[in-house]
């Protein structure tokens, strides 16, 4: 029970609501225990002997997907015989029973549509079934992401390191229960949300694939319409436009390791230094860095606005060449450590959009120029890289690409900033709707299913 959610005095209370076990609560809603309201059940084990390339699919612990749903497709067949009670119906809820990472135990999935055939879960899960006539599934479902259940506090660390969860605990927890009704409308609410977070995280796969096609389009032919493609040249390295050039890359572009130091050399302030880390996935250079050194620093290693960094150094293979621009002005001097390789095109010959861009697609391909060290890391090979061959349009072509490319880019950050601000907006949501600090009873009718899509215009505020 978390004391936090205590209040000294019952003169306290907000109105309409009552001191319980779980701390102030709407005075409609109950405290039970998880167990009482719900059947929660180990999966089954089996052989390797068990074990087909057809029968009864068995859904494990990689299934629990992180979107939170289950993988509908098993990669486990099994000849067994398999009993009722361990198949899998459309609503039923797994969870990720044990786990060497205590975080991902009680990581949850629902099973949103009923299986094509019939569908076991494994060992190491839990199926968590509501009763119908006390907890909706749905409304489960969004409870146990909520704070109300510490899936640690259920878990014991076993011998071999895993954390597993102790289901005879977790039966005993306590959660919140409002009547039927809210439950369906706080689902129907927490569920528009991830719906539109979801709509969302499609729109921007789409058009990661559209500048993926759009890439291979403006490096063969220009920034051309696909109907209007321009005469093409044989090349040293395929097929390009007529008013291309082949260059080497160092020919175009300055290409040079960062600095080192030691321990003694860093400080609270100074010169920052960005590193691997620094270099985001989304394409940019975090402008903050964690390193900063009271050494003095030449000249030739700090960073400008528009330079690119390149991982220089990995133990994947696939991270090495991953580049960042840097977008804005350094506010501060900022410098770029070992492991880095900065570019900088000379600007008569290479605009640094373009290049951004470039080095991107397929063109250059990095693993080619890395080579794996006695420690196991890659590690990009300076002089190799500079000799790659790059196809090089006028200035203006390369301005009118790296336009183009931008402008998906714009279009992917604006949804991937809508999506965490959809991904905010259900946290706040399933707190204050969990805790009863919103009351949503009048949302949905009484028997309207929380599967379908309200209005998001309709969305309830908060009374606080």
């Amino acid at each position: 029970m978390d004391s936090g959610h205590l209040v000294a005095n019952t003169e306290d209370l907000p109105d309409g609501f009552q001191m319980t076990e779980l701390g102030p609560l709407p005075k409609e809603w109950r405290v039970v225990r998880l167990g009482e309201v719900a059947l929660l059940e180990r999966g089954l084990s089996w052989s390797k002997a068990d074990e087909s390339s057809n029968g009864i699919g068995v859904l494990s612990i990689p299934d629990i997907l992180t979107n939170g749903r289950l993988n509908p497709f098993p990669r486990v067949h099994l000849s067994k015989q398999v009993t009722f009670n361990k198949l899998l119906v459309k609503g039923d809820i797994l969870l990720v029973g044990s786990s060497g990472s205590a975080e991902n135990v009680g990581r949850s999935g629902i099973l949103r549509e009923e299986p094509a055939s019939p569908l076991a879960f494994a060992s190491f899960t839990i199926r968590l079934r509501g009763k119908p006539d006390a907890l909706l599934q749905e409304f489960a479902f969004y409870l146990i992401q909520s704070t109300w259940i510490d899936f640690a506090h259920f878990s014991k660390r076993a011998a071999d390191g895993k954390y597993n969860l102790q289901l005879r605990q977790l039966q005993s927890a306590f959660i919140p229960l409002p009547p039927l009704p809210e439950q369906r409308a706080i689902a129907h609410v927490l569920r528009t949300v991830q719906q539109a977070k979801e709509a969302t995280e499609g729109v921007i796969a789409a058009l990661k694939e559209l500048k993926k096609s759009l890439m291979q389009h403006l490096f063969t032919y220009g920034p051309v319409p696909v109907t209007k493609r321009k005469p093409l040249q044989e090349t040293e390295i395929g097929p390009l436009p007529k008013e291309w050039q082949v260059v080497r890359l160092g020919d175009v572009a300055l290409l040079e390791r960062g600095l080192s130091w030691s321990k003694a050399d860093e400080g609270s302030n100074g010169i920052g230094v960005l590193s691997i880390p620094d270099i985001l996935t989304n394409g940019r250079l975090n402008p903050f860095p964690r390193v900063h050194l009271s050494k003095q620093v030449t000249s030739n290693k700090f960073l400008v606005k528009g330079d690119i960094l390149l991982v220089g150094s990995s133990g994947s293979a696939e991270n090495v060449g991953r580049s960042g621009i840097l977008r804005e002005e350094p506010a501060s001097p900022l410098a770029f450590a070992s492991f880095t390789i900065r570019l900088r095109g000379k600007s008569d010959t290479l605009l640094q959009d373009f290049a951004f861009y470039l080095i991107q697609s397929s063109w250059i391909d990095f693993a080619h120029f890395s080579k794996r060290a006695a420690d196991g890391k890659y590690n990009l090979q300076l002089r190799q890289l500079q000799s790659a061959f790059i196809p090089l349009p006028p200035l203006d072509e390369q301005r009118e690409i790296a336009r183009m490319l931008q402008a998906v880019d714009a279009k992917i950050a604006a949804e991937e900033r809508r999506r965490a601000a959809l991904e905010d907006l259900f946290k706040t949501l399933l707190h204050a709707l969990m805790s009863g600090r919103m009351r949503v009873p009048h949302i949905v009718g009484g028997e309207q299913s929380c599967d379908s899509a309200p209005d998001a215009n309709k969305l309830p505020k908060s009374e606080d």
